[in-house]
């Protein structure tokens, strides 16, 4: 299948995201053509990557004076630690601004390094080769940057485009029905908060994404990459309508705090989880209808999915969140800041549903009935 380009453009930047089996081969053309002045390639590279992609690489940038770096991506690494470390090791190289540092790992990996790259000499090139389906679908678009506190996740960080993302879904096939899971989160998301259709294709062939069949699973990525990119051109810095992505992540973000960001739940279910909870408060608010949470539940059981959000429907594991809700970024005041369903492929307006946490305590046994 020939390979998928997504364009990414507003009026600071432009990028291409890149989508197809065996892409990287395009990364040397694709340097020379971006980043001519480069002589200098910093590979930050995630340890779950097979060796082999990092041995393709070496023999593809060979032309190029390579620096690797491993990164052990978890959420514990996500850390100014970890950022002040690799600063270290550029600096000591004497790095500079037309040299390169490319990202080669899941979200995690790419939001450090998109981090690093934004602060190191106030910005150096940066390319983005995300090798999740999670990244590929969500963190490796629209250049949100970012490491985590202990008062919550990404809650420092930046905004920062990449020269080039290529999503190479050769790295896919090594990953677990549970990292699968993780992406298809995101775009089971992006269709429900945009585009009708695409949930209505995804009912027919959500299977095929989890049997990893690539045309079905290029046409995913690519889909939901579109989407992601329409919030983003029209809200760059995330101050209005981009908050529409968030939609199920407030819940989410909780559940992730909450549980010290375990391997016990991974992102991907969390959301998921957080999904089918903002549609119970949409449904109890009297945003959307009871078939809409039908519909999404739907989808979930066909795909053995519903043991996500069973942890959470009960009203004391509710309750239990509503001290990590209070920290979500997107809250600009004492209340916290949801985003609700209307139907499938629209949400609400962000920042028209702010609930104090007294009254969501108040409501969280109805939700748990729902």
């Amino acid at each position: 299948m020939k390979n998928q380009e997504v364009k990414f453009k507003n009026k600071d930047c432009f990028y291409s995201i890149i989508i197809g089996e065996n892409t990287l081969g395009i990364l040397p053309k694709k340097i020379k053509l971006l980043c001519p002045k480069t002589r200098n390639i910093a590979i930050i590279i995630d340890n779950n990557v097979p060796k082999k992609f990092k041995y393709k690489l070496k023999n593809k940038l060979k032309k190029y004076n390579l620096l690797f770096f491993n990164f052990d991506a978890n959420e514990k690494n996500k850390s100014l630690s970890k950022v002040s470390y690799y600063l270290n090791k550029l600096l000591s190289k004497n790095f500079n601004r037309s040299d390169l540092i490319i990202a080669v790992g899941g979200g995690i990996t790419g939001d450090v390094v998109s981090f690093i790259s934004s602060i190191y000499k106030r910005g150096i090139n940066f390319i983005n080769i995300p090798t999740t389906l999670l990244a590929q679908v969500d963190s490796a678009v629209g250049g949100k940057t970012g490491v985590n506190s202990k008062f919550g996740k990404n809650l420092i960080g930046s905004f920062y485009q990449p020269k080039l993302v290529i999503s190479d879904t050769s790295f896919i096939n090594s990953l677990s029905k549970k990292e699968m899971i993780c992406g298809y989160a995101e775009i089971l998301k992006h269709s429900i908060i945009k585009d009708k259709k695409f949930f209505n294709w995804l009912e027919k062939n959500s299977s095929s994404i989890f049997k990893k069949k690539k045309k079905e699973l290029i046409y995913a990525i690519k889909k939901s990459c579109e989407i992601k990119i329409s919030f983003v051109n029209r809200d760059v810095n995330e101050k209005g309508l981009r908050m529409t992505l968030n939609f199920g992540h407030t819940f989410a973000h909780a559940i992730e705090v909450k549980n010290n960001y375990s391997k016990k739940i991974t992102h991907g279910e969390a959301v998921l989880s957080g999904i089918i909870l903002a549609t119970k408060l949409s449904v109890i608010r009297k945003v959307c209808s009871i078939k809409t949470l039908t519909q999404i539940k739907n989808i979930y059981t066909k795909n053995k999915l519903d043991f996500v959000y069973k942890k959470y429907s009960q009203k004391e594991a509710i309750n239990k969140l509503i001290p990590f809700l209070k920290n979500d970024k997107k809250n600009d005041d004492e209340k916290i800041n949801f985003i609700l369903l209307k139907h499938i492929g629209k949400t609400d307006l962000p920042n028209k549903n702010k609930i104090f946490s007294n009254s969501l305590k108040k409501i969280s046994g109805s939700i748990s009935l729902y």
